[in-house]
């Protein structure tokens, strides 16, 4: 585990701010992670920073090579849809836990968010779409109270980011996933467990024949 109090310039435990850089791709599949330049970017002490990548190591989303260093761990697209199919059992469950105890305000929250998802669609905003996808499936796991899943989800989200990212802008893609993602919210909001883990192992489904076709067409075009 980190260093008890270890954070970085901005507050932030120093596992976590290293581990959404990583998520957010301010470093790339294979990079290299230097300990002196982290500690210089994180405003944190060397020793900080050996123990978070150790954690993070452990979490998969760096490895270490022999007289090389740490670096940002690259996820094939065999790994990637195997993510995929641990993941469609997890969501599905944690649908299910969900749809069991919403309460009426969640429900309202939850048709918010689906409304703003349909407008983010709408609009063709492909970034905030896939930030509305994140918040969904983010409340779905902590209103469904599963915290073993939750904590697995939470680690193959980050194993799984570039893939992710790649398919979230993949033109036509969010018009497939919103029917997906609002049967989730359906099934959900109708207290109906069964509905709503049928709906989340059918769009993870549908993730993994998008991955396999996004990775036979290749990347966007650069600024699509």
């Amino acid at each position: 585990m980190a260093e008890d109090g270890a954070r970085d310039g901005a507050g932030l435990p120093l596992v976590e701010a290293i581990r959404e850089a990583i998520i957010r791709g301010d470093f790339v599949p294979n990079q290299r992670l230097v300990e002196a330049d982290l500690s210089t970017q994180f405003a944190a002490s060397r020793a900080s920073v050996r123990s978070a990548l150790l954690e993070l190591t452990n979490e998969g989303l760096v490895e270490r090579i022999q007289h090389r260093g740490a670096r940002v761990r690259a996820v094939s697209l065999a790994e990637a849809i195997e993510i995929s199919e641990v993941r469609m059992v997890l969501e599905g469950l944690c649908a299910a836990k969900a749809a069991e105890c919403v309460t009426g305000e969640e429900v309202l929250e939850f048709q918010s968010l689906g409304a703003s998802m349909r407008k983010a669609v709408a609009d063709g905003d492909l970034l905030g779409y896939s930030s509305l996808n994140q918040q969904l499936h983010r409340r779905v796991r902590e209103i469904g109270g599963q915290q073993t899943a939750s904590r697995v989800l939470e680690r193959l989200r980050g194993q799984n980011v570039r893939h992710q990212f790649r398919l979230a802008m993949q033109p036509g893609r969010p018009s497939v996933s919103l029917p997906e993602h609002l049967a989730i919210i359906d099934g959900i909001c109708a207290h109906d467990p069964e509905a709503a883990e049928r709906a989340a192992r059918a769009h993870l489904r549908s993730v993994i024949v998008a991955l396999q076709e996004v990775d036979r067409t290749g990347p966007p075009p650069r600024g699509a």
